[in-house]
């Protein structure tokens, strides 16, 4: 299955739509590839999608942040907690892991935990 697999697509379903997209397009600046009135698909990087989808007309309901971190590895941990506060987004403290990792973590509108990492 490893080399049939083309992308990999996450998909968010969210109460707090609007907000939950506009947070990925204009506050993390992931470009959109694909949208419609209930749907929206970022690219993360050229395999990588993350979609948010309205709940209200999704068959799958919201699970309201619970059970969900989306990690996310970058080259420099320390930059990019310096680039989201910039965007005046809320950021946790930069953590050491006993694995050799830096990471830190934020919380999209709809509560998601979001992990950003380097090793």
């Amino acid at each position: 299955m490893k080399k049939a697999v083309r992308v990999i697509n996450t998909i968010v379903y969210c109460r707090r739509w609007q907000e939950t997209v506009s947070f990925y397009r204009h506050r993390l600046g992931f470009p959109v590839t694909f949208e419609n009135d209930w749907f929206v698909e970022f690219e993360v990087t050229a395999h990588v999608r993350i979609s948010i989808a309205n709940d209200q007309r999704a068959t799958v309901k919201s699970s309201a942040g619970q059970g969900l971190t989306l990690a996310f590895q970058v080259e420099q941990a320390d930059e990019m907690w310096q680039v989201l506060k910039a965007r005046g987004i809320e950021v946790g403290n930069i953590n050491d892991h006993p694995w050799g990792g830096r990471a830190f973590f934020l919380f999209d509108p709809e509560g998601n935990r979001l992990e950003v990492w380097s090793a």
